[in-house]
């Protein structure tokens, strides 16, 4: 992949540390280097995440009704919301659910190489991590088949005027969905969170729909783009994956430096609640700067040779989960859904034909970035088993 692709931030990153860039109108400094962006990831009070609905790129005020917590608050509700939600984000380290996850990995292979070839994209990896992602919340899996409708991003991956609509259907699926939990509750994360008490009073219907919303928004494309971007990037790298199969204890520094490569969210928004310079750039009050976690996951003063992938990379600070006070509550969620198709695959697949290939460009007033793909046709191979 051409480095210009994945890394447009290199010039300005080594020049300045910092891109101002229009987004929808509002001029928004970008802040590219790693330890820039760790820095200011600590200073909350300076860089609030207490802005409902505009810390995404692009903000969501046209398609969701409710803040998402604990992901749009600053402490102490981040503190106790992020305490409240925890066990169920932490669910992913359960040996049974490692077990469920591990299990559906393998059947969505074998799925797939029974077939002449597989579209990786819908009918890989949108599945898989939808259907994940009802072990976590602990609901039936056939209760994914709704989510796998909604494609690779609740939001996005409808046209500009379905949007609206489609925000409205979602709301109005999650309120059934605690509706359903009401009536018959049970062990799952719409009963717990029916049930939650939370500064020191019950849990109103609106908060446990940011939590939810978060749960399903919050991480459903990055997931999505890291399977995808890691079956692109074995596709064409088939020692990769002959590496892997010979020692699997290298999965685990394997996932986490194509973690690193791909970035697969590239920044979050902050908002200074009063005027600041960010780096020589004037920020107004309430005005939005960027953490972009790709350009920090890039910083060749952290990273030797950041745009090589290199599968035994250690140590590796990389910031696709963010860092400090909101390090993503998905990420052992997906550490385990990369982690497990990385086994399945070097159990079952000798190697992946790429037959087509369309990447998914975010184009930007200054900047273009690939990242995961629009689709990603493939034939997978069976791994030749030699006879005892």
């Amino acid at each position: 992949m051409d480095p210009q692709h994945i890394d447009p931030f290199e010039q300005k990153r080594k020049e300045s540390g910092v891109l101002p860039c229009d987004f929808e109108g509002e001029r928004v400094p970008m802040i590219l280097r790693h330890a820039d962006v760790k820095r200011t990831t600590k200073d909350w009070q300076t860089f609030s995440s207490d802005a409902p609905r505009r810390l995404s790129f692009p903000t969501e005020e046209d398609v969701r009704s409710m803040r998402q917590y604990p992901l749009e608050v600053d402490p102490p509700e981040h503190t106790e919301s992020r305490k409240l939600v925890e066990p169920f984000f932490a669910r992913p380290k359960l040996p049974e659910v490692i077990a469920q996850v591990e299990a559906l990995a393998r059947r969505l292979v074998a799925d797939a190489l029974r077939q002449d070839s597989i579209e990786l994209v819908r009918d890989f990896a949108v599945v898989y991590q939808s259907k994940a992602l009802t072990y976590m919340l602990n609901v039936p899996e056939e209760e994914a088949d709704v989510w796998i409708s909604w494609g690779t991003h609740v939001y996005r991956d409808v046209d500009a005027a379905g949007k609206v609509e489609r925000g409205r259907q979602f709301e109005a699926y999650l309120h059934s969905l605690f509706d359903r939990a009401l009536a018959q509750p049970g062990e799952d994360f719409f009963s717990y969170l029916n049930q939650a008490t939370f500064k020191g009073r019950p849990m109103t219907r609106e908060e446990a729909m940011g939590i939810a919303n978060l749960a399903f928004a919050g991480g459903r494309d990055t997931v999505i783009n890291a399977v995808t971007g890691s079956l692109g990037y074995l596709g064409g790298h088939a020692d990769a994956l002959e590496y892997l199969r010979q020692d699997p204890k290298r999965i685990v520094n394997a996932c986490e430096e194509l973690f690193r490569y791909i970035s697969p969210l590239t920044h979050i928004g902050r908002v200074c609640p009063v005027e600041t310079d960010v780096m020589g750039v004037p920020v107004p009050p309430k005005g939005k700067v960027s953490l972009c976690w790709s350009s920090a996951n890039y910083d060749e003063t952290v990273f030797d040779a950041p745009h090589e992938v290199r599968l035994d990379r250690k140590p590796n600070a990389h910031m696709a989960f963010g860092f400090g006070l909101h390090l993503c509550l998905g990420a052992p969620q997906a550490r385990l859904v990369l982690r497990s198709l990385m086994k399945a695959l070097c159990e079952q697949v000798q190697r992946i034909e790429i037959i087509k290939a369309e990447e998914h460009f975010e184009v930007e007033a200054e900047y273009r970035r690939a990242v995961g793909y629009d689709a990603l046709q493939a034939r997978l191979i069976p791994l030749e088993r030699t006879a005892n």
